[in-house]
């Protein structure tokens, strides 16, 4: 029996498209059939227009059977988070202060993605200016569940076969807690590998870009499309960057080593979650070493929360000041407390992240990766909120590259994500290392 279109990965997509054997106008279509099936019970999708996607697709085939070059991407749908700039889409991040709001140019991503060859299939739904209020996305394993935030509708999208890759923002967990409720692999690179030129700003300082997959390769293959340096971010980084296929693809020289911190927020987690990690855990054995942290490094979690909260009141104040009764109850919570943050206060926060990035880029000497919790375990009942963001707090704040693997399954036979850290700017051994890791675990179980 063939098979569906909207079920192949990206790579296999972008392979059969490339030799002919698969249009993009026909997974395209295979695509709207998804999201037309299930679409209106998981509402993953703030804007799509089919007839203009269609019409990204046929250009891209006539571009194809012209014998024009074809990028890495060419006729791949992608979703992006309604806080990305699009020309000719609506971007109305998620709130009503910016309803109608229409972009005349892309964000640097978007334009990485053109380039590439991918069709931008819409916008997919985000929290309140990609904050903490829930959207309206369901959980496509559950409709009685979050699918996480704030990258919601990314998420759900990629986990529902609308689309094989989306575009994410991480803050504080926005990528890698839905990524692991919705059961696919959430990637945030290092900070300043991708451009967010474009992308709404809630923090200068910890705002960075993630994607979402189906697979570690195709994971890999997006990051390696969208990532430019760009001198107009502040946070680009000014070097060429990591081969992230290359690193997916590659064979671990010898076997990593991963540390595990005992954090006292673990005790947030859920019985499931926590013996997942423990056979994780027994799995690796003495390439695991377990440590206690420092009390400077549970002490990051406030100061990601200064430093977001200042910040989003300084980035965004005059929105704030003139839409303020269109605002949430929990944004104008979270507004009221950041505009009573000292600026000594915030200076201090920054100074502390700073540290916090140098003692990373020494713990990795003798480490691979870290291996944490992706969240507190499976997805929450959808009217409890988003999820706990607390287990991605440090390595965000930190700017470090992360992953989330869908590994275990919970007590309901929900998806429960294993998250692994890397060094700043070795995301392709990041990467190397998920690989080995989800071998000797697939080994472990056979």
């Amino acid at each position: 029996m063939k098979q569906d279109p909207a079920s192949l990965t990206a790579r296999q997509a972008a392979s059969q498209i490339r030799q002919g054997l698969l249009s993009s106008v026909d997974l395209v279509k295979a695509c709207l059939a998804r999201i037309e099936q299930s679409d209106s019970l998981i509402g993953a999708w703030s804007h799509l227009d089919p007839e203009q996607a269609l019409e990204q697709a046929a250009e891209l085939d006539r571009v194809r059977r012209s014998g024009f070059a074809i990028g890495a991407l060419h006729g791949v749908p992608v979703g992006l988070k309604d806080i990305v700039d699009t020309a000719g889409m609506p971007t109305e991040r998620g709130t009503p202060i910016f309803a109608g709001r229409q972009p005349d140019a892309d964000a640097a991503i978007v334009e990485r993605l053109r380039e590439a060859g991918a069709v931008i299939m819409g916008k997919t739904v985000t929290t309140e200016l990609a904050f903490l209020n829930p959207s309206r996305t369901r959980n496509p394993h559950n409709p009685d569940r979050t699918p996480g935030g704030s990258s919601s509708g990314s998420a759900a999208a990629v986990a529902a076969h609308h689309v094989p890759l989306a575009i994410g923002t991480q803050t504080n967990g926005s990528v890698i807690r839905p990524a692991s409720f919705c059961g696919v692999y959430g990637f945030k690179p290092t900070r300043g590998i991708i451009s967010r030129r474009g992308i709404l700003q809630t923090s200068a300082s910890l705002d960075q870009v993630g994607v979402f997959a189906r697979s570690l390769e195709d994971a890999a293959l997006l990051t390696d499309a969208i990532s430019s340096y760009d001198q107009t971010d502040p946070a680009s980084v000014p070097r060429p960057r990591p081969a992230m296929a290359r690193g997916a693809a590659e064979t671990a020289p010898v076997d990593p080593d991963f540390a595990f911190f005992d954090m006292p927020f673990h005790d947030r987690l859920a019985g499931d979650a926590r013996e997942g990690l423990e056979a994780v855990a027994e799995t690796l054995g003495k390439r695991v070493s377990r440590l206690q942290p420092a009390d400077t490094m549970t002490g990051l979690v406030s100061v990601q929360a200064t430093i977001h909260e200042y910040e989003i009141c300084m980035h965004l104040n005059e929105s704030f000041d003139a839409h303020w009764g269109k605002l949430s109850p929990v944004l104008q919570t979270v507004v009221e407390r950041g505009r009573k943050i000292s600026t000594a206060r915030y200076e201090d926060a920054l100074a502390v992240k700073a540290s916090a990035e140098k003692f990373f880029a020494d713990f990795f000497v003798e480490f691979d990766a870290i291996v944490a919790p992706s969240a507190a375990g499976e997805a929450p009942l959808f009217d409890q909120g988003t999820g706990d963001p607390i287990f991605c707090t440090l390595w965000t704040l930190a700017g470090l590259p992360t992953i989330t693997l869908p590994l275990l399954v919970g007590d309901n036979d929900l998806p429960i994500g294993v998250q692994l850290i890397g060094p700043a700017e070795k995301d392709d051994r990041l990467l190397r290392t998920a690989s080995w890791l989800q071998t000797r675990l697939a080994e472990g179980a056979a």
